[in-house]
């Protein structure tokens, strides 16, 4: 197994080059678009150029315009989410080989990034069987992932800032589990998503209705913590598009396979197609554009 460093990321807030050591894999990392005041010219382009040759390989599966970009690049193996559900599944073993001597993996925080992270680590082999089926469930919300997904999951939500975290998952899933003590931190993390679960439920019962077909909730006076997923899936029982409002900042999900793609509805450059931050003041245009009547859909403006 390869020596490297790790560092996590999203693809909003990348890490500086110059702190990263020598070649480098970026793995989950989606192009930043405009969606979170940010884009790929401002983030993601200076993050590839500064880096030069000492990117040897980004994989990822999210959506970007900027894909097109590099199509005769070998070092990017990029799809969108319809192809590849989650990232694990598109890293083999020959585009391990292909990059060669690697010293620092950029991993993306949630259970598909840090999935990659591992299989990479491991040659392009799996870190448990179903481990790459798992993290399509997980990413995409359909089926249900395996027992040990769900364990680190839900640590993963209970946690999503800590570095430490992700560092032990990566560990674990990289040797093959086979250290059983590294489970007891990542199920106390897991245990501290109960008081978050159910904060998202009591925010749930305040959802509002908007023709035609989405459900609207305000999270951004609570009694405390909440897992932003959860309240989201629980709108998206009731209605095809669910939206949740948190401060400046407004998230809007819908089913994998419901066909909606907010990026095309919204005209942003990239991301999810079905799960979609913007910032507030751009509501009442996102809602008109699912359909919503302008007066309806200014009295949340």
């Amino acid at each position: 197994m390869q020596s490297v460093e790790l560092s996590f990321a999203s693809p909003r807030k990348l890490p500086k080059p110059k702190d990263l050591r020598g070649n480098v894999v970026v793995l989950d990392i989606a192009f930043a678009s405009e969606a979170g005041g940010k884009s790929f010219e401002t983030v993601t382009l200076p993050f590839i150029e500064a880096l030069g040759s000492r990117l040897r390989a980004w994989v990822d599966h999210h959506d970007s315009l900027h894909h097109a970009r590099y199509a005769e690049d070998a070092r990017f193996v990029l799809s969108t989410k319809a192809e590849h559900g989650a990232c694990p599944e598109m890293i083999t073993p020959e585009i391990v080989a292909r990059a060669g001597r690697i010293d620092t993996l950029v991993c993306h925080v949630d259970f598909d990034g840090l999935a990659s992270g591992a299989k990479w680590l491991r040659g392009g082999e799996e870190p448990y069987p179903g481990c790459d089926a798992d993290a399509r469930a997980i990413d995409t919300r359909i089926g249900t992932p395996g027992p040990i997904a769900q364990r680190i999951d839900r640590a993963l939500r209970a946690r999503p800032r800590d570095h430490a975290l992700f560092g032990l998952i990566v560990r674990h899933l990289s040797t093959g589990l086979t250290d059983a003590s590294l489970w007891q931190p990542i199920d106390a993390a897991g245990a501290e998503l109960a008081p978050l679960e159910a904060e998202s439920r009591r925010l749930a019962k305040s959802f509002a209705r908007i023709e035609p077909g989405i459900v609207i909730v305000d999270a951004t006076t609570r009694k405390g913590p909440y897992d932003k997923t959860l309240l989201l899936l629980v709108g998206q029982e009731r209605a095809s598009v669910s939206a949740v409002i948190d401060g400046d900042n407004v998230t809007f999900a819908a089913a994998f396979d419901s066909g909606i793609n907010f990026l095309e509805k919204f005209g942003i450059s990239g991301g999810m197609p079905t799960v979609v931050s913007i910032h507030r003041s751009k509501l009442a245009s996102a809602l008109e554009s699912l359909g919503v009547k302008p007066t309806e859909a200014s009295r949340f403006s």
